[in-house]
């Protein structure tokens, strides 16, 4: 069995019906569940409850029958902030990045491989996670 993070960007495209990758992302969604467990964290889920209204429509839309909620390894996130760090002094931006690495370092501690639709930070600064991305998996 293989668990698989899911990233924000995949859920907010399933919660989202409509969306241009609705349909990639509900497909492989599908197809983790059956090699092993859905998982989220703090940070994917706080990305991803803007999509919704009340805390009981969030609370159901990511219930743990349907995902399995980790909590982050405290040495995940000292290996996301020295990723972070590196990618800093080549010359990365400050936005939106930390939670790329933190979920990124989560996996590599974990072990889980990654559902996500922007792969290339996770694949420069974690590149022994397995990636599960549209380039890769059409």
């Amino acid at each position: 069995m293989t668990s698989t993070l899911v990233d924000s960007n995949v859920l907010i495209d399933i919660y989202q019906p409509g969306t241009q990758w609705y349909d990639w992302s509900s497909e492989r969604i599908k197809l983790a569940r059956l090699d092993g467990d859905l998982i989220i964290n703090s940070i994917i889920a706080s990305e991803v409850a803007a999509e919704f209204v009340t805390a009981a429509k969030f609370d159901k839309a990511l219930a743990p029958n349907l995902w399995r909620r980790e909590v982050i390894p405290l040495m995940a996130c000292f290996r996301a902030g020295s990723a972070h760090r590196e990618y800093r002094q080549k010359g990365g931006g400050r936005e939106r990045t930390l939670p790329d690495f933190l979920v990124g370092a989560h996996a590599e501690a974990s072990g889980h491989r990654i559902l996500t639709r922007d792969a290339r930070r996770y694949r420069s600064y974690f590149p022994g996670v397995e990636i599960i991305a549209p380039d890769t998996h059409p």
